[in-house]
C-alpha cells in the first residue's frame, strides 16, 4: 500500500477515533493530543500494518496503548522516592488540594439556566431530575404523559443550548 493510499484510509477512519479518545481522556485537549499521537505513530509505523487487516482495530489498539503508556508516565512522574531509611514510595498527589471555584461557577450557571426555563418546562424537568417517574409527574401536574415527555425533552434541549460552553468540560 502506498503512502497516499495509507493516508487516505487513515483519514477516513480517524474521525471515529475521536469519541474513543474522549472516552479515555475525558478532556477535549487531551483527546486531541492522544488522537494526534496515535496518527503520528500509525504513519511512522505504517510498514508494520498488514494490508487487508482491520485498520480501525489497529488504530484503536495504538490509541489504547498510547493512552496507557502516557498514563503510566504521568503516575511515575507524580511519584517520588523518599530517601529516608525506610525508602517509602509516596504519591505526591495525595497531599494536593483541589480548587473547586470552577465547579461553583458551573453550578451557578446551571442553576441560572434552569431558573430561566419557562415554568411549563421547568416543573416537569425538575421533578424528573429529582427522581419522579413520567406517570407520577403527569398525575401531579394533571397533564398527559406524552406532554410530560415532550416538555422534559424541550427543557433538556434548551439547557444544552444555554450551557454549550460546558460540553467538553470535566
Amino acid at each position: 500500500m502506498t503512502a497516499i493510499e495509507f493516508s487516505f484510509h487513515i483519514g477516513r477512519v480517524s474521525k471515529s477515533l475521536k469519541p474513543f479518545a474522549m472516552k479515555l481522556t475525558r478532556d477535549y485537549e487531551d483527546a486531541n493530543d492522544l488522537l494526534q499521537d496515535t496518527l503520528l505513530k500509525a504513519f511512522t509505523n505504517r510498514d508494520k500494518y498488514t494490508e487487508g487487516t482491520n485498520l480501525k482495530a489497529w488504530l484503536y489498539t495504538i490509541m489504547k496503548n498510547t493512552f496507557i503508556t502516557n498514563y503510566q508516565k504521568m503516575v511515575r512522574k507524580n511519584t517520588f522516592i523518599d530517601t529516608s531509611d525506610n525508602l517509602h514510595y509516596i504519591n505526591s498527589l495525595e497531599s494536593s488540594t483541589d480548587n473547586s471555584a470552577a465547579s461553583a461557577f458551573a453550578l451557578n450557571d446551571i442553576e441560572n439556566a434552569v431558573k430561566s426555563l419557562d415554568e411549563a418546562y421547568r416543573m416537569p424537568f425538575v421533578m424528573y431530575f429529582r427522581g419522579f417517574k413520567y406517570h407520577e409527574i403527569a398525575d401531579k401536574l394533571n397533564i398527559p404523559i406524552g406532554t410530560v415527555k415532550n416538555r422534559i425533552h424541550i427543557a433538556r434541549k434548551e439547557l444544552k443550548d444555554k450551557l454549550h460552553m460546558y460540553a467538553y468540560w470535566n
